[in-house]
């Protein structure tokens, strides 16, 4: 091979290797975060940590509500944005966004709630009943208790009455004998327990774990970026974590792992749940 050739060869092999390793700039976000100071505030040690795994330049994306997050996704001006499971149906329905890494939430479930008096026994009791829900599309308050009962052949003001009232509302109302039963999150019902010490409470059903939330990448966003991601995870998953967890509003995930084999399917109970309760037009692509 001629000198020539040799130092062609060479600087070909040089820009290969520098464009193997090239660093990207990227947007994240997350849903249930609205400011860029609470952004950067509950997850500055999560991007840091990022960035120094990947070489990636990660620059912060707040968004004001779920429905801007989506569209800003499906419009490529955020990459990668940190949902729940409620949120993931529509963000894969409107945005096709992809799953990249589940983040786990140990004991995630919905739990139907009855004073001690109450004749609910079992989910067969709710029959005929007015049961509160929380916040409109809230997986575990609304969309999982939904299902729930759906489960059992029970519907939505079919079978049983069901009120959206929030949370500290419900309580009182099913106190007062307005409502039957509501339904919370499981985190929530040792709190209601020490809030209420002089009233017994127990919990007449829960459903089955949910789906976690999860890193979910845009369409527009290439293949070996979202890989590159996913293996950052498996490859740095006790110190992605560690960085996570240094936020208050992270403290959801302790003794939760991040789950890279996480797929579209495993978020099926959450878009069945959309379809009972009158909401497929959320759980469907746009074009279907």
């Amino acid at each position: 091979m001629s000198n020539v050739k040799k130092i062609l060869a060479g600087a070909a092999a040089l820009l290969l290797m520098a464009s193997a390793v090239q660093a990207d700039t990227i947007k994240f976000g997350v849903t249930d975060l609205t400011g860029l100071e609470e952004l950067q505030t509950n997850y500055g040690d999560f991007v840091a940590a990022l960035e120094e795994v990947t070489g990636d330049t990660i620059e912060y994306f707040p968004v004001n509500s779920r429905t801007a997050a989506v569209e800003a996704m499906a419009n490529g001006h955020v990459d990668y944005i940190l949902t729940g499971p409620a949120e993931y149906i529509v963000f894969r329905a409107r945005a096709k966004a992809i799953p990249v890494v589940a983040w786990q939430r140990v004991d995630y479930y919905t739990s139907l709630l009855v004073t001690n008096e109450s004749p609910i026994k079992t989910l067969a009791d709710v029959k005929g009943k007015i049961v509160a829900f929380g916040d409109v599309g809230s997986t575990s308050t609304h969309l999982a208790p939904a299902q729930l009962l759906a489960s059992i052949g029970l519907m939505p003001n079919v079978d049983y009455t069901a009120l959206n009232i929030h949370r500290g509302v419900s309580i009182e109302a099913m106190l007062q004998g307005d409502v039957d039963t509501i339904a919370v999150g499981s985190s929530h019902v040792i709190n209601i327990r020490m809030a209420f010490p002089d009233v017994g409470i127990r919990v007449a059903a829960r459903g089955p774990d949910l789906p976690n939330d999860v890193l979910v990448a845009g369409a527009h966003v290439p293949a070996e970026n979202v890989e590159k991601i996913r293996a950052a995870f498996v490859d740095n998953a006790t110190m992605l974590m560690e960085a996570a967890l240094q936020s208050e509003d992270n403290k959801k995930y302790i003794g939760g792992k991040f789950i890279p084999t996480v797929e579209d399917s495993d978020y099926e109970y959450v878009r069945q749940a959309y379809i009972t309760v009158g909401a497929e037009n959320l759980a469907k692509f746009i074009d279907e």
